[in-house]
């Protein structure tokens, strides 16, 4: 497995890690634990050495499963979580991330995580009661004790990246980008470039839906966030079969999958990008690390990137109240 390094004080991982949030939380039910502690290990056999998880997933299922599964190999990766939700009964109740909150969340992940340092501590979302010089305050107090190797941001704007990392710097930041999301070209990748900070794109298969796998015919499960995303009703997911097509067109000329090609394209952007896919199958799995063979010349990516440009992707990525906590 190639590595690659996260921004100038960032880690060194695997070209492609393993986002796991799918594994207990968000599209439906749960994995059986033991195929899902399987399937996070079979990752480890093949080289992936970064895994993503965070509190509020399940809430924190996701921590102790990841915990569990790694625990064999911890010396071998990186693990990533985050904090900034304030969650009561099991839900989430609002954003919180003020420095006594952030501690209580980083002692709380260490047992989940079964570790005794966080590699990477992501603040989920940016909270704006909270100045983000505490918050860039509070994981810098957890670095100098630590517990917290690296600190990052998750979907926050150029504005509040550059006054964070003037107070501790940001290794990461992770946001949504993919080719059917690709705003963040026009701003936020030029700060990261100017800043060293590395970034991990979530979502980089359009959850799920740049694999060819989704029609206007699908039924997700009553639990499936994708429900309440404009971008997957029925009537934006007929009409954005057309990316769809065009990726898979790339993909055949290529002799590699619409998934394939759509990772390889993340990786071909910057040399300091690692996609996060996450999967609940093993033959997904081994497809997606095969992107990392797939070689993309600058020819191939202005290639993509005109036939991409040429169709316009239908719905907003979130609901409107969560489109408001990203981009701070």
């Amino acid at each position: 497995m190639e590595l690659r390094k996260l921004g100038r004080t960032g880690p060194e991982v695997s070209a492609i890690g393993l986002g796991c949030m799918g594994l207990s939380f968000g599209y439906g039910p749960a994995m059986e634990r033991g195929d899902a502690i399987a399937l996070i290990r079979a990752a480890v056999a093949r080289g992936v050495t970064f895994f993503d998880t965070a509190e509020v997933y399940g809430p924190f299922a996701n921590e102790e499963l990841v915990g569990e599964a790694l625990a064999p190999h911890r010396s071998e990766v990186v693990i990533a979580t985050k904090f900034g939700f304030k969650i009561v009964d099991g839900q989430q109740a609002g954003l919180d991330s003020r420095p006594a909150h952030i501690r209580e969340v980083a002692e709380a992940s260490l047992r989940r995580l079964r570790t005794d340092v966080i590699d990477l501590f992501y603040q989920h979302r940016v909270d704006p009661d909270v100045p983000i010089e505490d918050v860039a305050g509070a994981v810098r107090q957890l670095v100098q004790e630590g517990k917290v190797r690296h600190f990052g941001l998750s979907e926050a704007g150029a504005g509040t990246i550059r006054r964070a990392h003037a107070v501790h710097p940001v290794a990461v930041l992770q946001s949504e980008y993919s080719l059917w999301w690709r705003e963040p070209e026009a701003e936020i990748l030029p700060t990261l470039a100017e800043l060293g900070i590395g970034l991990v794109p979530y979502s980089p298969l359009g959850r799920g839906f740049l694999t060819g796998a989704i029609s206007a015919d699908t039924q997700f499960d009553k639990n499936d966030f994708r429900n309440i995303v404009p971008r997957f009703t029925a009537e934006a997911r007929e009409s954005n079969q057309r990316l769809v097509a065009v990726i898979r067109a790339l993909a055949a000329a290529r002799h590699v999958t619409p998934a394939q090609i759509a990772l390889a394209w993340l990786l071909a952007k910057r040399p300091w990008i690692v996609p996060i896919p996450g999967t609940t199958k093993r033959h997904r799995l081994e497809e997606n690390l095969g992107a990392v063979a797939v070689r993309l010349s600058p020819a191939d990516l202005a290639d993509i990137e005109a036939a991409v440009a040429a169709v316009e992707v239908e719905g907003a990525r979130y609901p409107q109240k969560l489109l408001e906590r990203v981009g701070r």
